[in-house]
């Protein structure tokens, strides 16, 4: 609320830099996981706060989206303002984000906004059997795939899919019951495919959005497979590579899809394991004496290690994920869980 991550524009920077003491570039994508996130602090503390600081934080943040970050002579959301590329899974997260703000203050033209990105979404990246993840603006070409996992169809498309069930617009559902199709047959592989250690914990982030977007499925056997599955594989490989190299995002995400796919009655829980992935998690929150406070830093988290060294990274999706993660493993072991699938960030 008081690091600066949210500009004055209510857009939100990717990451605070603290080896170059600035901020990065405003992103829409990280913007629209700061609406969400606001939203769900807002949920939360609301009976024992009376005022709206997180609900206006919220709302400022859906107004940048809603006014600023659209492009109405191509009627998406760019990458970053002015940017010439448009990607589907920032798209998917904003949509998101902009219906969470709507269900926290009623806006209607919140969720019309969140409509006319979810057309998009499906007109625009429609691929020969997937869906491009990059295309050109204003052209709306796709971009040639490259090897990188953000660059290339995959299984994570699936947690921005999520943009067509949530107004319960029946439109939508086959699309994303063909992307859930395309992400069961090929989410083994998107691991598989990558030898590089490092980058491999890129990817252990990328396919926890696929465990998340499971979750809103894991009525469905093919679903609760993949999610026992994939659960066991992110943490096998996480404990593997940390030592060189770990995400905290990667931590949160895991302990989340654990929980919550236990009280969905999907997956039960191995609460050994979650508490480890709690204490991960927790280690990367930057506390400090009042006396030294940095408000850039303190109460967030980092973005990982590297060979035990801490990246200069203050990242706000990092500290959304592991405070939401760590909120729900406190409300599990003290017996107190309320949570909709909706709040997931």
């Amino acid at each position: 609320m008081r690091s600066g991550i949210q500009e004055s524009s209510g857009g939100v920077a990717r990451y605070f830099r603290t080896d170059t003491n600035r901020n990065a570039a405003v992103s829409t994508e990280i913007t629209g996981y700061a609406v969400s996130a606001l939203a769900y602090l807002h949920s939360v503390t609301r009976s024992v706060n009376e005022d709206s600081e997180y609900l206006d934080a919220s709302r400022r943040s859906a107004l940048y989206l809603r006014n600023d970050a659209w492009d109405e002579t191509t009627s998406t959301f760019p990458f970053e303002p002015g940017s010439p590329h448009a990607y589907f899974f920032d798209i998917g997260i904003v949509v998101r984000g902009l219906m969470a703000a709507w269900r926290a203050t009623g806006d209607e033209a919140f969720r019309s906004r969140a409509r006319d990105a979810a057309l998009s979404l499906a007109f625009d990246f429609m691929g020969d059997g997937c869906f491009d993840p990059v295309i050109t603006l204003p052209e709306k070409q796709p971009l040639e795939h490259e090897p990188r996992w953000s660059r290339k169809p995959g299984c994570y498309q699936l947690k921005s899919a999520l943009a067509w069930l949530n107004d319960d617009d029946p439109r939508g559902r086959p699309l994303f019951g063909e992307m859930l199709k395309y992400s069961l047959a090929t989410h083994e592989s998107f691991l598989a495919d990558e030898r590089d250690r490092e980058k491999l914990m890129d990817r252990l982030h990328a396919y926890c959005y696929f465990l998340e977007a499971l979750l809103f499925v894991s009525e469905q056997d093919a679903a609760k497979q993949a999610l026992r599955w994939g659960i066991d594989r992110v943490a096998e490989l996480l404990r593997e590579i940390a030592p060189e190299f770990e995400r905290s995002d990667v931590c949160a995400q895991l302990l989340r899809v654990r929980v919550v796919a236990h009280h969905l009655g999907a997956v039960s829980i191995d609460n050994r394991m979650a508490n480890e992935e709690a204490f991960r998690a927790a280690a990367y929150q930057a506390i400090s004496e009042p006396a030294s406070r940095d408000p850039r830093l303190h109460g967030g988290y980092w973005f990982g290690r590297k060979r035990g060294e801490t990246l200069p990274f203050m990242n706000p999706v990092s500290t959304a994920f592991c405070m939401q993660a760590l909120d729900l493993w406190e409300r599990h072991k003290a017996g107190t869980w309320q949570f909709e699938l909706h709040q997931l960030i």
